[in-house]
């Protein structure tokens, strides 16, 4: 195992040793806003002890990132592969234009968290906020799955304004008492039963790694938010 301590170093040196290490397995210590960690890597498990700076993980191709505290912005930018789970809060645009892999958060996500997210072919990306999100979640989304779980949130729709505004693929997901006022091209329902059993799996994977209790949170309605199949901007993208 390497273990990395992030005092006194560069975000360049940090990613440089990253990416040169023959181990796998990578502890990163005193992480203080420190840029671009793992950006591009594939193949390893990084734990990050601390607040990494913006874009961890971005272009990940297959990585494990464990971070125990809070992330800034970018989280996951562009990831193609891999899991990236974040034990605190995250900063604005979580999963920027994210084509594959998972992200979970333990808690809050700040504004445009999924915007630009899409799928194709065998890539599905999964983005999964424990708390609340800010204004535009989902904003042009043309694909995967953002699950907003909104535990121990004080919002009645645990998420911002604005919330899928020019979506055109994809699913959010919300489990919340009320919906938000929506773009007139989104339309909505409540989950059903196959698609309650989608979400448990999420549910598991999130409780598996920050703790819960399944049942209850399941209890509550799940709805569904997706793009009016006459919007007229469906035909300009490729989404499954």
């Amino acid at each position: 195992m390497l273990r990395i301590d992030c005092k006194d170093k560069h975000f360049s040196q940090i990613g440089k040793e990253i990416r040169q290490s023959q181990e796998k397995d990578i502890v990163v210590d005193n992480c203080l806003g420190h840029r671009y960690i793992a950006s591009g890597v594939g193949g390893k498990n990084i734990e990050i002890n601390g607040t990494p700076g913006n874009a961890l993980g971005a272009y990940l191709d297959g990585c494990r990132i464990v971070v125990n505290g809070s992330a800034q912005d970018a989280v996951g930018d562009t990831m193609n592969d891999g899991v990236i789970i974040v034990r605190g809060n995250i900063g604005d645009a979580a999963g920027y234009a994210m084509r594959g892999g998972k992200i979970f958060v333990q808690g809050d996500a700040g504004y445009r968290a999924g915007i630009h997210m899409k799928a194709y072919k065998d890539k599905f990306p999964v983005l999964v906020i424990g708390g609340k999100a800010g204004s535009f979640l989902g904003e042009y989304q043309a694909g995967g799955i953002i699950l907003v779980l909104g535990i121990d949130s004080d919002s009645k729709t645990n998420v911002g304004y604005f919330t899928g505004n020019g979506m055109h693929g994809g699913k959010i997901i919300l489990r919340s008492d009320e919906l938000p006022d929506l773009p007139e091209q989104i339309i909505s329902h409540t989950a059903d039963g196959k698609e309650r059993e989608e979400i448990r799996k999420y549910v598991e994977e999130y409780c598996s790694y920050f703790g819960g209790d399944v049942d209850e949170i399941m209890k509550k309605d799940f709805f569904v938010l997706s793009a009016n199949s006459a919007n007229p901007y469906k035909q300009l993208y490729t989404s499954l």
